[in-house]
């Protein structure tokens, strides 16, 4: 193959080449990055919770009878609860996973260091949480129904017993989960409480938070004149069994009105929706710009045959084969790709860091730029080859007809 008449011919429609190998470049940069943001959302949308998720629904008591008493009315909710056939267990809790709503504090070792404090989510729920949430125990003991503080919203006081997550564990006790079983830790408020349980995953309600793996439980039942009760089903039954529970607490309890009956699906699929959206519409983008660029390519080919239709049917006159015909154009359009794709590459690192420095992203794995660069490699030789067969096919007789 001679590359000579190839960059001769190049050089002739300088204009065309270069747009092509920006838009090629252009593309790069775009598609590259968004591939790179669509597998990051990804991962964040697949992360499991740690809960048993597809059993999972809520729903909210709210009294407003002069009568209403929230704890009375919560232990009778909770007994019928676990008393009807096809639920697991139920709980009082404070808030739920991936709900973008909740508590936060922070554990020390010693009173009064705050500097080295671990954040962590709170969550509030009786003795009946690790188990209506699934959750698995992996060092210590559940809570007991003795270990169950009752206490007002107003009350600044906590259990003196709490079961966190490994991960939040194993930041406070590099040793471990097991190690952190009968620590004594600390509130930013300086009171005590001691660990007796590690489960092994529990994610905060906050899908973008940081420390999104630490969470606590505290044994405790906060009266603020709601209950969000959390209801674990057997698989197959919740779809039968959420409008039965709506009835039976609506039927047991007229001082009150029930809200927010959802699924934990339907709450991760809400949280994430922003997330969701964002990779459909990058994944268009990226769609819509490799077959533009694709269209761009083709065009250029077929401006460049529709030029040279003569002087392909001189070099069939004299001798060449349809194939070094077919590789002349192959051979032509790599050149345009590759220096597109170069250019590209460059483009692409600069826009990763400014996203970085912008928006606090992950910086770019090396991988996702060769495999980019080879990608659009691939679209340009795929997109050539139609306008490329078409000209190998040109038979010598044209140059005698042009003659």
């Amino acid at each position: 193959m001679e590359f000579g008449p190839i960059l001769r011919a190049l050089l002739r429609n300088k204009l065309g080449v270069i747009l092509i190998a920006v838009q090629i470049a252009f593309t790069m940069t775009v598609i590259v990055n968004a591939v790179y943001i669509i597998n990051q959302r990804g991962e964040l949308m697949s992360r499991p919770s740690g809960t048993d998720e597809d059993n999972l629904f809520y729903i909210r008591s709210i009294g407003f009878g002069q009568n209403f008493n929230e704890e009375v009315t919560a232990a009778d909710d909770l007994a019928r609860l676990r008393q009807t056939p096809g639920i697991v267990d139920a709980t009082v809790i404070n808030t739920v996973p991936v709900s973008n709503s909740g508590s936060s504090s922070a554990f020390l070792l010693e009173p009064g260091e705050l500097a080295s404090s671990v954040p962590s989510a709170i969550y509030y729920a009786d003795h009946g949480s690790l188990n209506t949430m699934g959750l698995e125990l992996v060092a210590g003991v559940d809570f007991t129904e003795a270990d169950v503080l009752i206490r007002e919203s107003s009350s600044n006081a906590n259990a003196d017993t709490v079961i966190i997550t490994q991960a939040l564990a194993e930041q406070l006790f590099p040793e471990g989960a097991q190690a952190a079983i009968g620590q004594v830790v600390y509130t930013p408020s300086d009171q005590a409480v001691r660990i007796i349980g590690v489960v092994r995953q529990l994610q905060a309600p906050w899908p973008l938070w940081e420390d999104i793996e630490n969470a606590a439980i505290f044994p405790e039942i906060v009266i603020d004149g709601a209950s969000l009760y959390l209801i674990r089903t057997e698989p197959g039954e919740q779809d039968r069994l959420m409008p039965m529970v709506e009835e039976m607490l609506g039927a047991s309890n007229e001082q009150r009105i029930l809200r927010q009956l959802r699924t934990m699906a339907d709450t991760r699929e809400e949280s994430y929706r922003i997330d969701s959206v964002m990779t459909r519409i990058l994944s268009i983008v990226i769609a819509t710009l490799v077959f533009i660029t694709a269209m761009g390519i083709v065009g250029l080919a077929v401006f460049s045959i529709n030029r040279r239709r003569r002087q392909i049917g001189t070099r069939r006159a004299l001798g060449a084969t349809q194939g070094s015909i077919l590789r002349h154009f192959l051979v032509e359009n790599a050149i345009i790709s590759g220096m597109g794709v170069i250019v590209g590459a460059v483009l692409t690192v600069a826009f990763n860091m400014f996203l970085v420095q912008t928006f606090n992203m992950p910086r770019i794995g090396w991988y996702y730029i060769p495999t980019g660069m080879l990608a659009l490699l691939l679209v340009g030789q795929l997109a050539v080859i139609g306008p490329s067969r078409a000209a190998s096919r040109i038979t010598p007789a044209l140059a005698t007809r042009s003659v």
